[in-house]
Parts: C-alpha cells; sequence; structure tokens
C-alpha cells in the first residue's frame, strides 16, 4: 500500500518569541515493515542551524536553531511511504511460551544471558509500574498461559471495557488515572497495556504513527482531518528444541482498534518512532525564551495514492 503522510504543525506565539531550539520525531525511518521513498520536514523560518540524526532507538531525529524573534511557527513533514502487508511471520498466539517462563528468562540473575528488549521492562517517564497494572494485568495472564495470546486478550479486553473520548486527557494524564476512568484516547491506552505488561514482567514499548482511517460511505476524505496513532509492542522469545528461551520477535498490538501483527498490526499503519513511552517519541519538543502563552494546531492526513 502506498500512503502520503502530511503532519503539520503551527504554534501561535504571545509575546514572540526571541530563541528557539526545536527536536522533532516526524520522519518515518525505512524498517521490514515499510520503506520511505520520500520524507522531508519544512519550517517556515529558515533555521539557524539544522541536522539529522538517529537516536538509540533508530529513530530519526530532526534538530533545528531558530535565531530570530517569531510570533508562529509552522512546522510541515511530508512523507511518502510504501507499506508491506507480508509480514505475519511468527508463531501462533497459543504457541509461543508460557508467560511466567518468559517473565523468569528476563529475570536477573548470576550468568543470565543479556538480551536488549529487557530494557523495556522498567518504569519509564510515563510508565509507572505499579500493583494496580499487575492486578489488571493478572485476570489475563492466567497460569502457564501462552504469552502472545494473554497479550493478545488483554489488548482486546481494554478495546471492550474502556471508552474512546476525544480530549478527555491530556499528555500530562497518568495512566492509573486513565485505568480507573476507564476513558481515554489511543496514547492513554497504549501506556496502560505497556504499563500492565511490564508490571508483571514482559517488556513492552511505545509505537508512535500513522493509521490509514477511512471516511463514512459517501463523505470525502478530509484533509487534515486524521490524528497520530499510538499502539505497543510486546516481545515474544522463541523456544529452541531444548526448551530454552531465545531471542525472539516484537509483535505489535493496538488496544484502540483491536488489531495485532508481527512486525505491524497491518499494512494500514506506518510506524513513525519507538521508544520506551511517549516521552522518547514527542513529535516536537524543545526550549523556547519567550511565547509564555502559546496555541497549538495539529493537522495530520493520511491518504492511500493510486499506483
Amino acid at each position: 500500500m502506498l500512503l502520503e503522510i502530511i503532519h503539520e504543525t503551527q504554534y501561535d506565539y504571545d509575546p514572540s518569541v526571541e530563541i528557539a531550539q526545536h527536536f522533532a520525531h516526524l520522519k518515518p525511518a525505512s524498517v521490514q515493515s515499510q520503506q520511505v521513498l520520500e520524507s522531508e520536514i519544512q519550517v517556515n523560518l529558515k533555521p539557524a542551524w539544522s541536522e539529522e540524526s538517529l537516536d538509540n532507538y533508530g529513530n530519526v531525529r530532526t534538530f533545528f536553531s531558530l535565531q530570530n524573534r517569531h510570533s508562529e511557527l509552522l512546522i510541515s513533514a511530508k512523507s511518502l511511504i510504501e507499506t508491506n502487508g507480508n509480514f505475519q511471520s511468527g508463531p501462533k498466539p497459543q504457541d509461543t511460551p508460557a508467560w511466567e517462563l518468559v517473565r523468569e528468562y528476563f529475570r536477573y540473575h548470576s550468568k543470565s544471558k543479556w538480551d536488549a528488549a529487557s530494557e523495556f521492562l522498567f518504569s519509564s517517564p510515563f510508565v509507572e509500574i505499579r500493583s494496580e497494572f499487575y492486578e489488571f494485568a493478572r485476570a489475563n495472564f492466567t497460569s502457564g498461559r501462552p504469552v502472545l495470546e494473554a497479550a493478545i486478550d488483554l489488548t482486546q479486553r481494554i478495546y471492550g471495557e474502556f471508552h474512546y473520548v476525544s480530549k478527555s486527557t491530556d499528555i500530562g494524564t497518568p495512566a492509573l488515572e486513565a485505568l480507573n476512568n476507564r476513558k481515554g484516547v489511543c496514547q492513554d491506552f497504549a501506556h496502560i497495556l505497556i504499563a500492565s505488561l511490564r508490571s508483571i514482567g514482559l517488556p513492552a514499548k511505545y509505537i508512535s504513527g500513522y493509521i490509514l482511517t477511512n471516511p463514512p460511505p459517501g463523505q470525502p476524505r478530509l484533509i487534515g482531518g486524521d490524528a497520530s496513532h499510538a499502539w505497543v509492542s510486546v516481545y515474544v522469545p522463541n523456544i529452541d528444541s531444548n526448551g530454552d528461551l531465545t531471542g525472539g520477535n516484537w509483535c505489535d498490538l493496538d488496544p484502540t482498534n483491536n488489531r495485532w501483527g508481527y512486525i505491524s498490526p497491518g499494512e494500514d499503519y506506518v510506524l513513525l518512532a519507538q521508544g520506551r513511552d511517549y516521552a522518547d517519541v514527542s513529535p516536537i519538543r524543545g526550549v523556547i525564551h519567550g511565547g509564555s502563552d502559546h496555541k497549538l494546531d495539529v493537522a495530520v492526513t493520511v491518504r492511500p495514492i493510486e499506483r
């Protein structure tokens, strides 16, 4: 599938900003599930300095510095992505190891093997390991249950029990509050699922990106009417012939839309960035001098392109 993505972010400042430095995660990277054909970021002001690099998680990170006074800032990111629909390669959920074995695999002990997925076991800025998340997850992670089967079941449970309510939370809303209220948006559901998985000892990471949405029948696709999306990836080790766990696969889980899949939940998804939680993948963050009051507007368009 060929998808065009336009992500526009506009800040209006009062009073004006005198100097600013920003980091942006707005350019997708080519990975197994997608190929980046075109990608560019345009800023309405000429930066005094800009550069691109890869962060610790392999995300494309753009830095730019603005040295001139400004009362508005428009950042426009445009990408053309070819997604891969042939990626469902991995063991069936019922054939994955019991979740307790995976937990023990990652439990530290003398002479234990290092697995890079261990980085996604711990608390992070927006994900706190708490007993409430442990108890929430244990209803699905019963004794001896295959890890991926249980993780998918928990994803479906969040989808069924929680209500998606736009603007009911913001980025500062704790995941525990969203858990107790049983409502939120995609980033809340992602943080709840991550906190639940980590609380029982399983590695899970946060994925930001986009999903192709379909307009109602007979209605045109709205330009700027979409939004960025968030979902989760859980690590599933393999079992060798001796019954021991070895390196495995990441499997994506989307509790907002009840979708899952190895590498990606589907060819209508585009991965933008990945990390421990939202703090690692924030689309734009930075430091400004001035602009004590500001207004933020974001418009996202995801549309299929005919070949």
